[in-house]
């Protein structure tokens, strides 16, 4: 302790100091959740697209842009918790990896092969407009760029040293724009709503505790499972991967109650949101005008490549569209379902698109490293 002439003693202790910025922290975590989580019910009441992801998302998005000067001094979402929901998610989106989703070879074999070839020319496409457009560093706009694996192009893209709140930025901006514009765009043609704002859901209708831990080893089978083979963006891809093997093999399906999946998404959300702290408002609308440019490019390539393929894959353009569209697997897969169309290839073509996008990221990783 120390003394000051006018004031008297002051508290200069380092042990005094790091109580007093960690305190503020430690309660801003769960006051954090409770404004995310009346967040994600506003944006569901409103029929928002992954409300209780893009919600939260945006609540927390915005705070730490706007007031990052009235919040704890370095202030981080715990890692732990968030790593726990991501592995989660990673479950929910591999339990959708059925036994149907094989049942034609030959369309397998053609869908893989067109969809490479949109990978490529999407991430190309929406590279040049980060790049050029936006002028963003070489890792910045190559991961901002990746037409899929939003969490795994998250993760690989701040191993790689670029910008996380750009990077994040503009990859939730990816997902918001498609995942609202298409299911728009197709209930102003059908004139109803579809996906997640015409209440479909893909949670398991009645759970039991097994079936709760049972998910929950498959999650922490595939962390353990991808830090041992060291997966790129090991946090959800192993889990998914586990997962995945499971429903495939039809060993188990490790179904999720609604409310946890619900309660994972609200968290990750959340936990992404924090990382925009100190991005200036200049930046933002320039994220938003970037990712415009780059997923209407995309979405132009999703209609070139439904035109083509509906010849021969014997499937409706709408349906081919939603397949291809760089978005979400789970509500791209609900526009499908509230369609009364099967689910199932609109499934297998995104995770497939996810799967495909990770492995050509780190490939690109491992032989031709793109670092600042």
């Amino acid at each position: 302790m120390r003394y000051d002439r006018e004031s008297g003693p002051l508290l200069s202790l380092s042990k005094d100091n790091a109580l007093c910025r960690t305190m503020p922290a430690l309660a801003l975590t769960p006051l954090l959740l409770c404004l995310s989580t009346c967040a994600a019910f506003a944006a569901r009441a409103i029929g928002m697209p992954l409300p209780f992801l893009i919600g939260p998302l945006l609540l927390t998005g915005l705070t730490f842009t706007l007031l990052s000067h009235r919040l704890p001094t370095g202030y981080r979402f715990p890692a732990r918790l968030r790593l726990v929901f991501i592995a989660l998610i990673g479950v929910a989106i591999g339990s959708q990896i059925t036994p149907e989703l094989f049942a034609d070879p030959g369309a397998l074999a053609l869908s893989a092969v067109a969809l490479v070839l949109f990978i490529v020319l999407a991430h190309a496409w929406g590279y040049i407009v980060m790049r050029k457009l936006g002028t963003y560093d070489r890792p910045t706009a190559f991961y901002a760029a990746a037409p899929g694996g939003l969490f795994e192009a998250i993760a690989m893209g701040e191993e790689a040293g670029a910008d996380p709140a750009r990077l994040t930025l503009q990859q939730f901006l990816r997902i918001i724009v498609v995942v609202t514009l298409v299911p728009i765009g197709l209930s102003l043609w059908y004139g109803a709503p579809v996906g997640s704002s015409a209440g479909m859901s893909f949670a398991a209708e009645s759970v039991t505790v097994e079936d709760v831990i049972k998910a929950a080893l498959a999650g922490m089978a595939g962390l353990a499972l991808g830090h041992l083979l060291r997966l790129p963006a090991k946090q959800i891809t192993g889990p998914m991967g586990v997962a995945g093997f499971a429903t495939a093999t039809g060993f188990f399906h490790p179904d999720l109650p609604q409310w946890l999946i619900d309660m994972a998404q609200i968290i990750v959300g959340t936990a992404l949101g924090t990382r925009f702290a100190g991005m200036s408002k200049q930046s933002l609308v320039q994220g938003i005008g970037l990712t415009l440019i780059a997923v209407l490019g995309m979405l132009c390539l999703s209609a070139l490549f439904a035109a083509v393929l509906m010849r021969w894959l014997d499937q409706p353009f709408d349906i081919l569209l939603i397949s291809f569209a760089p978005g979400g697997v789970t509500e791209m897969s609900l526009v499908a379902l509230s369609l009364t169309a099967n689910p199932a290839l609109v499934t297998l073509h995104h995770i497939a698109r996810i799967i495909l996008t990770v492995v050509g990221l780190a490939i690109v990783a491992r032989f031709l490293p793109i670092k600042r």
